[in-house]
């Protein structure tokens, strides 16, 4: 995590694989986030961070869907 300087207030910041797991999601869905404008995007060209702060209250208006994240059962049925 970095630390940054963004309008007057320090910004934490996560790389997109750990921003993604924060909030739950695939980091495809972090990236259109920030293609959209819903999410700030810092870093350079070939490295990617977001806020936390911002990352979390996006993150906490989506709907929850337990079984949407669970991992598939590799046992012979």
């Amino acid at each position: 995590m970095e630390a940054r300087s963004a309008g007057g207030r320090e910004v934490r910041t996560l790389p997109t694989m750990l921003a993604a797991m924060a909030a739950g999601v695939g980091e495809a869905t972090i990236r259109k986030w920030a293609s959209r404008g819903k999410l700030t995007r810092y870093g350079s060209p070939g490295r990617a961070e977001y806020d936390v702060e911002e990352l979390l209250k996006l993150a906490s208006g989506l709907p929850h869907h337990p079984s949407a994240h669970r991992a598939k059962s590799t046992r012979p049925k």
